[in-house]
């Protein structure tokens, strides 16, 4: 039976715990994100998340409270300056648990956690969906198209026109082209080289 078992030991004592914890989360405020057991994300999803709420609020209490658990000034002040700053409007949820699968040497099920607002391709997705506007209008029967352009204007227009139309070469494409260059001079250098020895 699980009764009031709330605190996940993961398989240590206190002091080699807290320990662990602490190093996890100092790597975490640090690397903005790291790779562990989902057990341990789990654990450190709880232990972590309290430091940043009270990153918000920068006093001496506060810094002292969150060293006397992190017993890293070097994170300390990274948490304090540069975490702080990012998640000051968000109220709780600061880290992200991703499954990935089970490790191959002890089938371990394996798990990426990283502060929220430091993954720049969530935040891109969420902020171009906003932004989507609806610019269609249906024409009406009434309206009336506008006047056809004279011979002089249509003459001037249909070389930009041309220009306009003509798709521009895909970036795969570009990057193919100096790949292949960029292997003939390689090609022909060592051609160079034989030939002068």
């Amino acid at each position: 039976m699980k009764h009031g078992k709330k605190v996940n030991h993961l398989g240590r004592k206190v002091a080699h715990r807290k320990s662990m914890l602490a190093n996890m989360a100092s790597s975490l405020i640090e690397h903005k994100r790291i790779s562990t057991t989902v057990a341990k994300a789990k654990a450190l999803k709880q232990f972590v998340e309290p430091l940043i709420t009270k990153s918000k609020n920068d006093t001496t209490h506060n810094r002292r409270l969150v060293f006397s658990a992190l017993r890293n000034k070097y994170a300390v002040s990274e948490l304090f300056r540069g975490v702080a700053q990012k998640v000051g409007d968000r109220p709780g949820g600061y880290t992200r648990v991703i499954k990935m699968g089970n490790r191959l040497g002890d089938n371990a099920s394996m798990a990426m956690i990283e502060l929220v607002d430091f993954n720049e391709v969530y935040n891109n997705e969420k902020a171009a969906a906003k932004k989507s506007t609806r610019r269609s209008r249906s024409r009406k029967k009434g309206d009336v198209a506008a006047p056809a352009p004279t011979d002089q204007a249509a003459n001037d227009h249909s070389a930009e026109n041309v220009a306009e139309q003509t798709p521009a070469p895909a970036p795969k494409a570009k990057a193919k082209a100096k790949k292949t260059a960029k292997t003939d001079d390689i090609k022909a250098s060592e051609l160079e080289k034989g030939a002068d020895e």
